[in-house]
């Protein structure tokens, strides 16, 4: 089938930085065929209008929690260590359908945004519970985008000096036999997979150096990526300090934890040391601004990382820090957090767009495949109307992006097929899901007696 999008604004966002202020795009199939100015004169089975519109890659979303969807607007002054104690209890109460409705819920919340591929680290996984990364595998098709299922795990519990309560954590056996049965069943390793599977051990304080290390040597041995929270707060840099005797990206370092196949969430308390061994080593870093914000984290140097060639994308986080659950306004959040650390020409508008659709896509390894619209690379296209009055008279498309309000997405598409049309949901029934969102997430809270 070939898809024709004409008469919109397009950012390319590939390497030459290619921009047409009026130009239109050719898929066919799953693919981009041609990308130029002007509009396109020849045969098409759909023409999408895009006057009024800029594309661009559809977003890359390199860091989420898709559960907590069900647990958002709790412990809203509270630093990271003190939130997760509160809601430590609440999630072991997880169970098959709330992981499945939170996980449609978050991803439909995403795409509205313009988010055709999202990572989603998921490390609670009560006994009895089910595949919870299958739910999601199932969830993600409904929807109709790419998931990056990160199979986390936590086996460091409280009676250990973790962070964790014992009844929550895994043993380090069950913990990496399940991930490789993820890996196993769920992990498509083709270029236009739809699902990935990557190994994630939460973090620091709540993973034994064990299941670190034998989880590097997982994904090695099976070929997918690595990732985990990393230098989010001041508090787990004490944590690694006291013991470890090191910094956190030194006590990665220490357990293989850091290579071209690894993406860090966070990365906000890096010391120059680290920053140059992310560059040296190509580590990659997910920049979630909102929650970092949220929780009174602080901020990233996004700048410092990229000045050195490290791979930096955008994340949401855990709807139950950035309640929003949305990425297209973390571009706008990522370059005003930027520029509050370093000035007005910290970032700007084109790389604040960069690090949500090519920077991404090299964290996920997809580069090449994803991320910028350019001839033989996936249609996953983000159309975004720019005419409204919030954007009406800002002449240039991508300050008007990310500058201005959230931009209403006026069609998504993933490998060619369309997501979002016209602002709304192609597949779930918003409606419906609001009632199951609300419902799951009442039971869920009652079953921790709140």
């Amino acid at each position: 089938m070939r898809t024709v999008v004409s008469g919109c604004a397009i950012a390319t966002v590939d390497a030459a930085g290619a921009e047409y202020l009026r130009g239109h795009l050719v898929i066919d199939g799953d693919r981009i065929t041609e990308v130029g100015a002007g509009d396109y004169d020849g045969p098409a089975d759909q023409v999408i209008d895009g006057r009024g519109c800029l594309a661009t890659p559809g977003l890359v979303n390199t860091h989420h929690h898709l559960y907590q969807w069900a647990t958002r607007g709790l412990a809203q002054q509270s630093n990271l260590f003190d939130w997760l104690v509160e809601l430590y209890p609440v999630w072991a109460g997880l169970d098959d359908e709330l992981v499945y409705v939170t996980t449609t819920a978050g991803l439909s919340v995403l795409a509205l945004s313009g988010c055709t591929t999202a990572a989603d680290h998921h490390y609670v996984f009560p006994r009895g519970s089910g595949d919870l990364i299958g739910t999601q595998v199932e969830a993600a098709a409904s929807v109709g985008v790419r998931l990056h299922a990160c199979r986390g795990s936590m086996d460091l519990g409280v009676s250990q000096g973790g962070l964790p309560p014992d009844h929550i954590v895994e043993s380090t056996d069950a913990a990496l036999a399940a991930t490789a049965a993820a890996i196993e069943q769920h992990h498509d390793p083709s270029p236009s997979a739809m699902v990935r599977v990557a190994v994630a051990p939460c973090s620091p304080f709540s993973v034994t150096s064990d299941l670190m290390r034998e989880g590097a040597s997982l994904a090695r041995a099976h070929g997918v990526r690595l990732h985990t929270h990393l230098a989010e707060t001041v508090e787990e840099d004490a944590f690694c300090r006291d013991r470890f005797g090191c910094t956190p990206v030194e006590y990665a370092e220490k357990l293989g934890w850091l290579g071209d196949d690894v993406w860090l969430a966070h990365g906000v308390h890096l010391d120059d040391a680290a920053v140059a061994r992310l560059g040296a080593t190509g580590t990659g870093v997910a920049h979630c601004p909102s929650s970092n914000a949220r929780l009174g984290a602080g901020i990233a140097r996004v700048g410092d990382p990229l000045d050195v060639g490290a791979p930096v994308g955008l994340g949401v986080d855990g709807a139950a820090s950035q309640e929003a659950g949305e990425l297209g306004p973390e571009l706008r959040q990522a370059m005003l957090a930027a520029r509050l650390r370093g000035g007005p020409a910290a970032l700007t508008a084109r790389e604040a767009l960069a690090l949500a659709t090519t920077g991404g896509a090299r964290c996920l390894g997809r580069d090449g495949e994803l991320g910028s619209l350019e001839q033989g690379l996936l249609a996953d296209v983000a159309l975004w109307r720019i005419d409204d009055l919030g954007h009406a008279g800002i002449e240039d498309p991508v300050a008007a992006l990310v500058f201005g309000p959230p931009a209403r997405i006026e069609a998504l598409l993933v490998g060619g097929n369309p997501v979002v049309r016209h602002g709304r949901l192609v597949h779930p029934d918003e409606d419906s899901l609001a009632r199951d969102l609300t419902r799951v997430s009442r039971t869920l809270l009652g079953k921790a007696g709140r």
